[in-house]
């Protein structure tokens, strides 16, 4: 090969670089946001598309507003045939990331949803958007996905509406995943959002 070609090949690879694989990305933001030891033991390989209103997306840390994501997003990540999963948005940083004596306040749970067809999830929890008491700084919301072996009941926690707050805090993912068998979450994201003028609405929505 001459130098001619050679540049030519160099400057071609320069246009085009190799992805950032998500196995590396994933990881590292979870832990530089310590999602993980906060949240769960080892994050996740994948990344889940979380996409809201508008094209706002989660991007493994970026800030967004409680306005911006009060309604569910649509939400994506790589399947395999024939096979459940269970999606979750929770929140490490109630009442803040300084005191989180109500570690997890969690916002959305479905099981049972095939590939990413969340419609037909079987809904424990809805979506509640995110409300950021005034004042607590910036929250940690990270969704996870599982992958499951098999279908889940769970009557004990049972169904949660998205006009109530009960029950929704100081609860764990990882102990849900730890009754569930669901292992290792297989595909994760985050982002972090602070208080804005939407919050004291949804507070009204929640009862409180």
């Amino acid at each position: 090969m001459d130098h001619g070609s050679l540049l030519v090949l160099t400057l071609g690879l320069a246009a085009f670089p190799p992805p950032i694989f998500a196995s590396m990305v994933v990881p590292e933001a979870f832990k530089k946001h310590e999602v993980v030891p906060d949240v769960i033991p080892a994050a996740p390989s994948a990344q889940v598309k979380v996409i809201f209103e508008g094209g706002v997306e989660a991007k493994l840390g970026n800030e967004l507003t409680p306005t911006q994501v009060q309604n569910p997003p649509k939400v994506s990540w790589d399947t395999e045939p024939d096979t459940l999963y269970t999606l979750v948005k929770t929140d490490p940083d109630a009442p803040s990331r300084a005191d989180p004596k109500f570690r997890e306040w969690h916002h959305w749970l479905i099981v049972n949803i095939p590939g990413t067809d969340i419609s037909k999830g079987d809904v424990l929890s809805e979506y509640v958007g995110s409300g950021p008491p005034k004042g607590t700084g910036l929250h940690r919301y990270v969704y996870l996905v599982y992958k499951q072996a098999g279908k889940i009941t769970d009557a004990e926690h049972g169904h949660l509406t998205n006009r109530s707050g009960d029950n929704r805090g100081g609860w764990k993912i990882a102990k849900f995943a730890d009754k569930h068998k669901l292992g290792t979450p297989i595909a994760g994201n985050l982002f972090q959002a602070q208080w804005d003028d939407y919050v004291p609405k949804l507070y009204k929505q929640l009862g409180a």
